[in-house]
């Protein structure tokens, strides 16, 4: 990716985060209330911007800051795409595969 282009993209990332975690605060909302799915809407933004940021910094993708970012994004999905029990497959990024 050119040079330019990543840095402007990874400030517009920074710009988007302030906003995003900035909604975050100011949703009153609590679980069970009528705007917690809109709350669970920005912090899954929230994580993508995250995702974002790791896939733009300099140097190889770091594996933990990765499978942090998806499990976090699979998590809040989870309630979204009911059936899928991807809070099951977010746990598998941190189970150990079986040597055997």
């Amino acid at each position: 990716m050119d040079e330019v282009i990543r840095q402007e993209l990874f400030a517009l990332s920074r710009t988007a985060h302030s906003l995003t975690e900035a909604a975050y605060q100011q949703a009153p909302s609590k679980r069970g209330d009528l705007g917690w799915p809109d709350k669970q809407r920005i912090l899954l933004a929230d994580m993508a911007l995250h995702l974002l940021q790791t896939s733009l910094k300099e140097g190889d993708i770091s594996e933990e800051d990765l499978k942090r970012n998806l499990y976090s994004i699979l998590t809040i999905s989870d309630q979204f795409v009911p059936g899928h029990d991807l809070k099951t497959l977010a746990g598998e990024l941190y189970s150990v595969p079986d040597a055997g």
